[in-house]
């Protein structure tokens, strides 16, 4: 049987979009090839490792260690030097050989890190979407859209040994099954909105479902059901049921059928990252907000049909929102979802 273990991170600061999509990853990989897939974590604030636990997987815990205050950018996400992680990583790989892969998702790795640890493990599968860093693995996926896919190819082959295979672009994206199933029985819209769909990931470390919220309450839409959905790492939790609470909006904690209310959705209002395309996925128009720095492609997604970009979440107001929703029309509304649906042509 291959074993599968998979390195990756959830947090207050890092969200848990890392964690699904390599969760979607290890059901595909369990499923269709049999393996056995563990995964190693560290201890943060913030982490949801239950729903590794939940899905059945077993889990690793990395220890806790006091934050290093000289590491910068997405190095701080690990709180530990990369050398550090490395090595304690090796102390849990080492009680599961053989390891056939490891699958490692997270900016503050590379090469550095994947040295060390390649003595360990057969085979390393990186997941990325930066190109930014060097890496020391047999496979590279990065899942997102490209207007120059060959550019896009270039840059990463600078990046990795002359042998990685590079998977580049949203034919390789991962998407959990439960959307292949609502695919086929997708609802088609007719370009008006009786239903908006709210969620703007696990963790919303900046409470942009409030600000939706409040510049929905203020575009007075009668007649519109509002889904409010909200994950187990939101710290704002309590201020947003009791929102929807006072103003009729549904709130949904921690669901398991996304994909049911994004078919139900003539409209969504949300981040980028793996959601964006299990959204355009199902056809379903979205007020895109850039939430982190590795989402600021929304403009170029927005200049191919597939959204409405409201731009930086620093830069998103309530007003930002209000305007434009009052702007769209139905023939933009069904323009976006004729576009999302022939990328998977």
């Amino acid at each position: 049987m291959k074993r599968v273990v998979i390195r990756v991170d959830s947090s207050a600061m890092i969200g848990s979009g890392h964690l699904m999509r390599c969760l979607t990853f290890a059901n595909r990989l369990e499923k269709n090839d049999g393996a056995e897939v563990q995964f190693i974590s560290r201890d943060l604030d913030g982490g949801v490792h239950d729903l590794i636990l939940r899905q059945g997987f077993e889990l690793s815990l990395l220890p806790r260690h006091e934050f290093d205050s000289s590491l910068e950018g997405y190095a701080q996400w690990l709180t530990v030097p990369q050398t550090v992680d490395a090595e304690e990583t090796v102390e849990v790989l080492k009680s599961m050989q053989p390891v056939d892969q490891l699958v490692v998702d997270s900016y503050a790795i590379d090469i550095t890190w994947e040295k060390i640890v390649r003595p360990f493990v057969k085979n390393i599968f990186v997941i990325d979407d930066l190109a930014n860093r060097r890496h020391d693995c047999d496979v590279l996926l990065d899942q997102n859209f490209h207007l120059d896919l060959h550019a896009r190819h270039e840059q990463y082959r600078h990046l990795v040994p002359p042998h990685c295979d590079l998977r580049i672009g949203l034919k390789y994206v991962l998407l959990r099954a439960e959307f292949y199933d609502v695919k086929k029985h997708l609802r088609r819209r007719d370009g008006s909105i009786k239903n908006i769909l709210v969620f703007y990931g696990g963790v919303d470390l900046s409470n942009e479902t409030m600000k939706s919220l409040r510049a929905l309450t203020a575009s007075n839409l009668p007649d519109v059901t509002v889904n409010v959905v909200v994950g187990a790492g939101n710290a704002n939790q309590k201020a947003v049921e009791e929102y929807c609470a006072r103003h009729g909006f549904n709130y949904l904690y921690q669901i398991d059928n996304m994909a049911e209310l994004m078919n139900e959705a003539d409209l969504a209002l949300g981040a980028g990252g793996t959601t964006t395309w299990e959204r355009c996925f199902l056809g379903l128009p979205t007020f895109l907000t850039a939430i982190a720095d590795n989402q600021k492609s929304g403009a170029e997604l927005e200049k191919a049909g597939y959204v409405v970009y409201l731009g930086k979440a620093q830069d998103c107001t309530e007003e930002t929102i209000v305007r434009a929703v009052k702007g769209l029309t139905k023939e933009r509304l069904l323009q976006i979802q004729d576009s999302c649906l022939k990328i998977w042509d």
